[in-house]
């Protein structure tokens, strides 16, 4: 089994990018966050005619969910189960005993900000949400955009950039709790302590990719059991030096 999770940034602007992988690749689950479009207009079509079932949720601004898959789901849900349910910001779908739950988390803004107090309400509101409704026995993958680097080996600058939306004391100890319920960083557990792996380069930054100025925001987490049994986890480099890319970069996991 193979799983990957691509911040698309606008997904109309990146099947170029998107079809061809699925081809060379032909991942089980492909889960995409701020796909920036309506329902109405979502490329569909373009998928199905590869053999895959999709799932999204999504508007025309900045936000949006999909799940490319192999089998049809079985259950799909969108958001969460109390208001605001941000069904544009979390989509979940079960296939017979395996779910996985893709999100985009928001990314915070500025510090002090209401923004910001949404981003870390909503990660409370998450563990509350797997709490209530999975186990930590169960075969659980929770993939996306976290917006969160979890450690300084995950920041190209950590000195500098500590105290950002994506980089501080509290968006850890929100993802920690989080992970206590009972999930692994898959990708670390076959890439321990080693830095310089990321997963996002800044469009606004000269030559990003080239000097290495990235962060590691993007992830896929497992229940304990699943992730044990995974058998690697990489980042794609390609994706991002493509023609028109992505600012962040595909990541998967296998089984």
């Amino acid at each position: 089994m193979k799983l990957a999770t691509y911040n698309v940034n606008s997904i109309r602007s990146r099947m170029h990018i998107i079809v061809p992988w699925l081809k060379a690749h032909s991942p089980d689950f492909f889960c995409m966050q701020e796909t920036k479009v309506a329902d109405t207009v979502f490329p569909a079509a373009e998928f199905e005619a590869l053999g895959y079932h999709v799932v999204f949720k999504g508007d025309k601004q900045y936000k949006g969910v999909a799940i490319v898959s192999k089998q049809k789901p079985q259950k799909v849900i969108y958001g969460f189960d109390s208001e605001p349910s941000d069904p544009d910001r979390m989509i979940i779908a079960v296939f017979n005993d395996l779910t996985i739950i893709n999100t985009y988390v928001p990314q915070g803004q500025e510090m002090q900000s209401s923004q910001f107090t949404y981003k870390l309400e909503w990660l409370a509101r998450f563990k509350k949400y797997l709490h209530k409704n999975f186990r930590p026995q169960n075969q659980l993958i929770w993939c996306g955009d976290l917006n969160i680097a979890p450690e300084r080996i995950d920041v190209h600058d950590p000195k500098r950039l500590l105290g950002h939306v994506c980089f501080n004391p509290d968006v850890w100890t929100a993802l920690e709790d989080i992970k206590s319920w009972g999930l692994t960083d898959v990708f670390r557990k076959h890439h321990p302590g080693i830095a310089g792996q990321y997963t996002f380069f800044d469009y606004r930054i000269k030559d990003s990719v080239k000097r290495g100025l990235g962060w590691r925001v993007d992830h896929i987490l497992a229940t304990k059991a699943l992730a044990e049994r995974s058998k690697s986890s990489a980042i794609d480099l390609d994706s991002r030096l493509a023609e028109k890319p992505s600012d962040h970069l595909i990541l998967y996991a296998q089984w």
